[in-house]
């Protein structure tokens, strides 16, 4: 939530930087490809290209560590994951660096309407077993890997603000109580891991029911394993979720580290992005009835 002045791009910017930067590329089609993400802004480039450039100072620090690191965590991975074929340098007004991907095809699943949810569960829980199991050295932090405690005033702050927003229908004694629970149990209970560490479903591309790639690894580094269980709650059904948690053996303290971290996430950005971005809002909003439905 950078509230860093975010430039002005259009269509005819990107036609700009490519040109400057790619000349090859500079006769193919532009087109802004609609998404809900708010760190990016992502634009076709022909029929096999992608230009992703940062809406925000803080996203652009995600362009470094993606250049870095994605040629790396590629071959250890079972689906595909994005691949820089271009890096691009500030110009034409733009501040900061951007990067030209290969398109990765498919789309984002979407809670309610998943053609093969126990079967996406294991395809998503053979990913996190997969992240988990890569040892490369001289991993960054996670952006999301830290203790759950660092996170109680944000959440704090976030449920007394949807105290005076009842039009949002959030019971939040409830959502109190879960937060709490979590907080008295027990913290990180094994060794730091590789995570993707926002596997949200805009960050999710899927196809046949299947999971086909996984995107934007801004938030990747080390931290508590019990970060990368996002999907369980969005966009995973109980019963998916069920088997998504039996395939990673997630303990009941862990399962409950992570899904009061997911609410905590959930609650801070809807009443951010409830009149800014109704694509964040609704993941948020369904986020919270599936803890609740859980937890009730």
């Amino acid at each position: 939530m950078d509230s860093a002045r975010t430039p002005v791009i259009d269509g005819e910017l990107v036609r700009r930087l490519v040109a400057g930067r790619f000349p090859e590329w500079a006769g193919l089609p532009v087109e802004r490809f609609p998404s809900g993400g708010t760190v990016n802004a992502v634009y076709r480039l022909g029929a096999d290209l992608a230009v992703r450039l940062p809406l925000t100072e803080s996203g652009a620090g995600d362009v470094a560590l993606e250049r870095q690191w994605l040629p790396r965590l590629a071959p250890h991975l079972p689906v595909a994951v994005p691949e820089v074929l271009g890096h691009g340098e500030p110009a034409e007004g733009f501040p900061w660096p951007w990067s030209v991907y290969r398109w990765l095809p498919g789309e984002n699943p979407r809670a309610g309407a998943l053609d093969d949810p126990v079967a996406l569960a294991g395809d998503l829980a053979g990913f996190v077993t997969a992240m988990r199991s890569i040892t490369l050295p001289g991993a960054p932090r996670a952006h999301r890997g830290g203790p759950l405690g660092l996170l109680d005033a944000g959440t704090r702050a976030a449920i007394a603000e949807l105290r005076l927003l009842p039009q949002e229908g959030v019971d939040c004694d409830a959502v109190t109580a879960v937060w709490e629970e979590a907080l008295r149990g027990p913290g990180r209970d094994g060794p730091e891991v590789w995570l993707h560490a926002d596997l949200m479903p805009g960050n999710l591309l899927v196809a046949g029911g299947r999971l086909t790639a996984v995107i934007d690894f801004g938030c990747t580094g080390r931290g508590d394993p019990a970060c990368d269980l996002f999907p369980a709650w969005n966009p995973l059904p109980a019963d998916a979720r069920k088997v998504f948690r039996e395939k990673l053996g997630v303990d009941e303290p862990a399962w409950r580290r992570r899904r009061a971290r997911t609410l905590s996430q959930a609650l801070i950005a809807l009443p951010y992005y409830r009149n800014r971005n109704e694509a964040m809002a609704g993941n948020a909003r369904h986020v919270v009835r599936e803890v609740l439905a859980e937890t009730g």
